[in-house]
């Protein structure tokens, strides 16, 4: 039973070989395309949108998606007619906000952490020569640049806060210093691209991130086993091709 548990508090491992398994499946299909005459595509170009952020912590809190901000450069390597590689260099802003629920009103807090990210993902698109889908799936790694604590109460004492709602809720999230500034995790999204003129393109993807890394530490005699997170993020991008 205890492994079970510890299992479904970190699902790291089934999640990296399901991805594993989709970057192999990938590459036998490109493998078994390549003797079709195809000229490479590259790509290069920058894009922008907003994000949706929380964090899965384990016991669980009350908290609501804090809204941030992502933008970044893109490189596109396409060598296969349905396949190609996409690497990103982003700074997204993440973190969480509590909730307070019927005290939303009279006390407000959230957390914003700002990352450097480098998703690398596998592009699998399809279409004609002016619209095209794609899917994006791939791992990502990021390193923490900023941390902010915004509230209008004493957090680090909420207690002896008047008014407080602090029955049946976790409370140690809110004062606890981040330790863990490396993350790592999975993206994948799913978007369109009008090509304009053959070189330049525009696109609109929506994406999810998930992260595996922990923000605090998670040892048996810490406050939180998992503490990950996550986004939802929507982007405008532009592309112009190099070649």
């Amino acid at each position: 039973m205890e492994e079970m548990k510890q299992a479904a508090l970190n699902p790291a491992g089934w999640v990296v070989r399901f991805v594993v398994a989709v970057c192999v499946a990938v590459a036998a299909f490109g493998t078994a395309n390549a003797q079709r005459h195809y000229v490479p595509h590259v790509h290069v170009g920058a894009h922008a949108g907003m994000s949706m952020s929380r964090v899965s912590f384990y016991p669980k809190t009350k908290q609501m998606n804090l809204p941030g901000m992502q933008f970044g450069l893109s490189f596109r390597y396409a060598e296969e007619r349905h396949v190609g590689l996409l690497a990103e260099l982003n700074i997204e802003q993440r973190g969480w906000r509590e909730d307070f629920e019927e005290a939303n009103h009279q006390f407000e807090y959230w957390h914003r952490t700002t990352y450097v990210e480098l998703p690398v993902m596998t592009h699998i698109f399809f279409g004609s020569r002016v619209v095209k889908g794609f899917f994006n799936l791939g791992p990502e790694i990021g390193y923490m640049i900023g941390d902010k604590v915004h509230a209008n109460f004493d957090y680090e004492n909420p207690v002896s806060v008047p008014g407080f709602p602090y029955e049946y809720r976790q409370l140690d999230q809110m004062k606890l210093k981040i330790k863990n500034r490396f993350d790592y995790g999975i993206t994948a999204g799913a978007g369109v691209e009008f090509i304009i003129r053959k070189r330049h393109c525009i696109q609109l993807e929506g994406r999810y991130y998930y992260g595996l890394g922990n923000l605090f530490p998670s040892s048996k005699k810490d406050e939180f086993s998992a503490s990950r997170g996550s986004s939802i993020l929507v982007t405008l991008g532009y592309m112009f091709r190099l070649k």
